[in-house]
């Protein structure tokens, strides 16, 4: 598979999964971030503060059924970096982790708290599947920047007739994070499925979150406690068809 995270927005701002569920947020990501809120108006502030590469696999099984969703999360540069070193990983920045440090970085993302839907969102036919919590996680550190994966099987499995359209959106709803599908989604188990990613109309997008932020501020909400739930509106998403079950 080609390689490739709750969220408190009452707390001190902290990125959606790797340090959720009481884990830690790094003290230097904090001081970051409350800087760069402190010093820049509300229109500023909603641009996401993190970005994830994301990659999906369907895994279908012997009776043609989806069974789960692998997700890979490759995170950017600059939160990778912060990340190891609040974990006292690769302290000599030498671009490489020891078997032990890639072993301490194992299931760093995946304390999640309760209620967090991993990001991901599964219809077909317009109905969402219910997801089970992480399972078979990895992560790696590759190229500057931190990659993770986990696997996502459905509470009950999904049964994709031709004709049925199964779409998987993955978004962050408080736009803290932003995820980009990158590559075409892999399809494993089943021979005769189609993936397609498509894009959301990002000037529409932008031009309701300005909207919603000038409303905001309008009424002198504080934009990082209030921020609109507009994740939905920037989300990419895969449409998936499958001729007949063999």
């Amino acid at each position: 598979m080609s390689a490739i995270a709750p969220y408190d927005r009452r707390a001190t701002p902290r990125p959606t999964g790797p340090f959720a569920g009481g884990a830690r947020v790094p003290r230097a990501l904090r001081i970051l971030a409350l800087a760069a809120l402190g010093a820049t108006p509300v229109a500023a502030q909603a641009h996401p503060h993190m970005f994830i590469d994301a990659g999906l696999e369907l895994v279908f099984d012997d009776a043609d059924q989806l069974a789960a969703v692998r997700v890979v999360w490759a995170y950017d540069a600059f939160y990778s970096m912060i990340a190891l070193s609040d974990m006292g990983l690769d302290a000599a920045f030498s671009g490489t982790l020891t078997a032990e440090e890639r072993a301490a970085l194992q299931g760093f993302d995946m304390q999640w708290i309760e209620g967090f839907d991993g990001d991901i969102v599964v219809h077909l036919d317009g109905v969402v599947q219910d997801l089970a919590g992480p399972a078979d996680w990895t992560a790696d550190y590759v190229d500057g920047r931190i990659i993770s994966s986990h696997l996502r099987p459905l509470e009950d499995r999904a049964h994709l007739p031709k004709g049925a359209e199964l779409r998987i959106q993955v978004y962050d709803s408080t736009y803290y994070t932003a995820y980009t599908i990158v590559g075409t989604p892999q399809i494993t188990g089943r021979d005769g499925c189609n993936a397609r990613v498509f894009t959301p109309d990002r000037e529409a997008a932008d031009a309701q979150l300005m909207a919603a932020l000038s409303e905001l501020e309008g009424t002198g909400g504080d934009a990082e406690v209030d921020f609109p739930a507009v994740g939905e509106m920037f989300s990419e998403e895969v449409r998936v068809t499958c001729a007949a079950a063999s």
